[in-house]
């Protein structure tokens, strides 16, 4: 194994003190948490958004705590969800007098921990909300999870949930357009090579040189199939089209798409599998209205992609153009 690092015992908190250290002006740490929090955090009169998960996805979701998006990150050890009172904390930590959502990606620890700590803020007084993302179009159940499983599409969750909030919206209509993209945003990933949880110092799974999984989770868990490399169009065109057997796209229908590396996979390419997927999108006379193309979620140095495809009515488009200002995210 070789990563850059001191000791794995310490790797997420190191990481942590890195970004506040990086981005002092954004950002801060809880005292004795492993939360991250916008350095104005808590805003008066606005819905606070609270979203984590375990490390090794990053930017998500530390990377995405600022103005337009998300007001605080909770971060777990790789790939383990965060425990009830470190989000108790954050929920908070946030909390301005109008409420907390809390968005969820649909991983069976996650949601029993969110949901823990809901109930302990309710206790205090604090409205919650919570949103489950379940934007995986490979497996219905996993190792990870009972259900969908939560990937990329969550960014495109945190940007329009964020963008309301910071209008001012109220808690249930912030939880109601975060409902919305969950039920018109839909994803599926690839990987070419696995990655290496720094605790384990192996592999989680392995492929031949000539050989892709298609399907793959953000954790390393097992797709749909394996089988031989695939050139960027027949990947394209294998993706697109299980993402649009689950969204039904019609002519004209106006889409965002989000193509995420995960974790090393170069630039050039997912620009090249972003070219052949816009011609698909173009033959079934789709309108992008906007597209995000980088590393968003993703899975330590996994080398693969996730195409994620975000049905557009009036409400969701302008709120997805509206300016942001992250770490990792800016509009």
């Amino acid at each position: 194994m070789k990563k850059i690092l001191n000791d794995v015992e310490a790797v997420v908190d190191e990481m942590l003190e890195g970004m506040v250290a990086a981005h002092p002006d954004r950002l801060r740490r809880l005292k004795g948490t492993t939360v991250l929090v916008r350095k104005e955090a808590p805003v008066n009169g606005k819905v606070g958004i609270v979203s984590g998960g375990g490390s090794g996805h990053e930017p998500a979701h530390g990377g995405f705590v600022g103005e337009g998006m998300l007001d605080a990150a909770v971060a777990g050890e790789v790939f383990t969800s965060p425990t009830p009172d470190q989000i108790y904390e954050a929920i908070k930590a946030v909390h301005g007098g109008k409420g907390v959502l809390l968005i969820i990606k649909n991983y069976t620890g996650d949601v029993m921990n969110f949901e823990m700590a809901a109930e302990m803020a309710e206790i205090d007084g604090i409205k919650v909300r919570q949103v489950i993302v379940n934007d995986d179009v490979a497996v219905e159940d996993s190792s990870f999870t009972s259900g969908r499983r939560g990937i990329a599409g969550t960014v495109l969750v945190h940007k329009i949930a964020g963008a309301l909030a910071a209008n001012g919206a109220s808690l249930e209509q912030v939880e109601s357009v975060a409902n919305k993209v969950i039920q018109n945003v839909k994803s599926m990933g690839m990987s070419l090579t696995p990655c290496t949880v720094p605790a384990s110092g192996k592999p989680g799974f392995q492929l031949a040189e000539n050989e892709i999984e298609i399907g793959t989770g953000i954790h390393g868990e097992p797709g749909v199939e394996r089988t031989k490399i695939l050139t960027a169009k027949e990947l394209a065109e294998v993706l697109f089209q299980k993402v649009n057997n689950d969204l039904n796209l019609q002519e004209r229908e106006e889409v965002a798409i989000l193509v995420n590396g995960l974790g090393a996979t170069p630039l050039m390419e997912l620009y090249v599998l972003h070219y052949n997927l816009k011609a698909l999108l173009d033959k079934k006379k789709l309108q992008v209205v906007d597209t995000i193309v980088g590393e968003w979620m993703t899975s330590l140095e996994m080398s693969g992609v996730s195409i994620t495809i975000l049905r557009l009515d009036d409400q969701l488009k302008t709120l997805l153009k509206q300016e942001a200002d992250t770490v990792a995210f800016k509009r």
